[in-house]
């Protein structure tokens, strides 16, 4: 079996710095841990120049697609610590349930993503953030035999590290560590609109407490999506993001006619060593420039009997999903409802672990755990069913995941939140919050507002603005403004 050498650099380049030299290569791709080095960002990743790109249509058999690709690039591990040497970058579309489950389709789809594009490298530029390394691997694919697999593996290792640099003297002559000097490098068109009014939304939370009440759920993450037009870099973007909300599933995906722009502090699943991992978020407040203030914030957070409940409730339906998959009596969680604290919000996250049965694999934990709970709700089937009759468009990518599949087993797959698409002129984000029983229609709206902070930040949109639009209790139409 072939195995992917690895090559050190004799020094750490910025990775950002690379990947900016490399961001308008078709269908490359940047995983970038922009934060906690030493427990969940420890290592970033670049691929471009795939050997194949797979993309799937609806309609198409979305899991045996996938599995006869892994099998056939299937790899031995290199011998190195480093989790992802060779293998696919892409993400999975929310819509993907529809290969798992059953479920009513009446949401509009008026954005027609494909159900998941996983683009296949053989080369990967890796950055240990924690100990300031940076390693080139190239496994030689496609070529399979011998010879022709390892003169392909040096020539294209030896490519990358030309071109890498190339882009560190680039980077040091213009001194590039960030977005433009002269400001972002794009422009918007138009305000925001979402695909609720105000009105609508208290109304949908109305109905999703009426079905809690008559027991059909026990909660569900409701969410609404805002769009405006978009002129410019789209990586100048991402950068702004990243300055404003560093997070450790952070992503910029070059997909060909649309981009994907993510700061995700959420990890939907990890496979390595035997073993699976999720890490669920569920439970929000949002930060206070007081300090005193932002302090009792997280701590009225750690207290909530009603945060500390939802919580809990998604964290049993983790444990379920990765009961499919692991040894009996294995999944446990090793963390339990902690809190994180983020640049615009503080979280509650859990981690919950097993060990994977013999002989399971990526696929086999996608098709028993995806989509992730905390952004469905429990149980989970129905809750996707409400999803679709309350909300007016279907997600796409937005609650899907984005990440890695090696192609020797490992993966490591983010849920998707706080990220933004770019698709021709159009740019998306979306917003969301669980729904329980005693849930406050009014202060689920003004969450879904806090959790977009960031991104509307990310879009040159004022704070100020967001503040006195919560503060007014309005918003604008689908076809007016709305100030986030």
């Amino acid at each position: 079996m072939i195995r992917p050498i690895i090559e050190e650099l004799d020094y750490f380049p910025d990775p950002v710095s690379i990947y900016g030299a490399l961001r308008d290569e078709p269908y490359s791709s940047f995983l970038d841990s922009g934060m906690d080095e030493g427990k969940l960002g420890r290592y970033s990743f670049i691929g471009y120049d795939p050997f194949e790109v797979l993309k799937c249509v609806k309609g198409r058999e979305a899991f045996g697609l996938l599995k006869d690709t892994l099998d056939s690039y299937k790899l031995e591990r290199a011998k190195s610590d480093i989790p992802f040497t060779s293998g696919c970058i892409g993400y999975f579309s929310y819509d993907l349930r529809y290969s798992i489950e059953k479920l009513p389709s009446v949401a509009l789809d008026d954005m027609d993503m494909p159900d998941f594009i996983l683009c296949l490298y053989d080369v990967v530029i890796i950055f240990d953030n924690l100990k300031k390394k940076a390693f080139i691997s190239s496994s030689g694919l496609p070529e399979r035999g011998g010879e022709k697999n390892k003169r392909r593996q040096k020539e294209r290792l030896e490519a990358a590290r030309k071109r890498i640099d190339e882009a560190s003297s680039r980077a040091a002559f213009f001194n590039y560590v960030g977005p433009s000097s002269g400001g972002a490098d794009f422009t918007l068109e138009g305000g925001l609109r979402s695909n609720f009014t105000k009105e609508n939304y208290l109304k949908a939370v109305k109905k999703a407490k009426d079905l809690i009440r008559r027991g059909d759920i026990y909660q569900v993450n409701l969410s609404q999506r805002f769009e405006c037009g978009f002129d410019g870099d789209p990586f100048e973007l991402y950068l702004k993001l990243r300055s404003i909300n560093p997070a450790p599933f952070a992503a910029y995906l070059n997909l060909g006619d649309f981009k994907i722009v993510s700061a995700s502090p959420e990890r939907f699943i990890r496979i390595g060593g035997g073993r699976i991992e999720t890490r669920p978020i569920k439970g929000t407040r949002p930060r206070s420039a007081d300090a005193r203030a932002d302090e009792s914030l997280k701590r009225e957070l750690l207290s909530s009997a009603k945060d500390r409940a939802e919580h809990i409730m998604i964290l049993d339906l983790e444990r379920n999903d990765l009961g499919r998959v692991s040894e009996y009596g294995t999944v446990a969680p090793s963390e339990f409802i902690i809190t994180e604290t983020y640049a615009t919000v503080h979280h509650l996250v859990s981690t919950v672990e097993g060990r994977l049965r013999e002989g399971t694999d990526i696929v086999d934990c996608l098709k028993n755990c995806f989509p992730g709970g905390s952004i469905t709700g429990a149980p989970k089937v129905r809750s996707m069913e409400v999803i679709e009759e309350l909300e007016p468009t279907k997600r796409g990518i937005y609650t899907g995941s984005i990440g890695y599949i090696d192609f020797s087993g490992n993966a490591d797959l983010s849920i998707v939140i706080r990220t933004i698409i770019i698709k021709g002129d159009r740019l998306y984000f979306q917003v969301g919050g669980g729904i329980v029983a005693d849930s406050d229609a009014e202060k689920e709206y003004r969450e879904t507002l806090d959790k977009g902070m960031a991104l509307a930040e990310a879009v040159r949109l004022q704070k100020a603005a967001a503040g006195a639009a919560r503060r007014r209790g309005r918003q604008a139409s689908m076809s007016g403004r709305h100030g986030v």
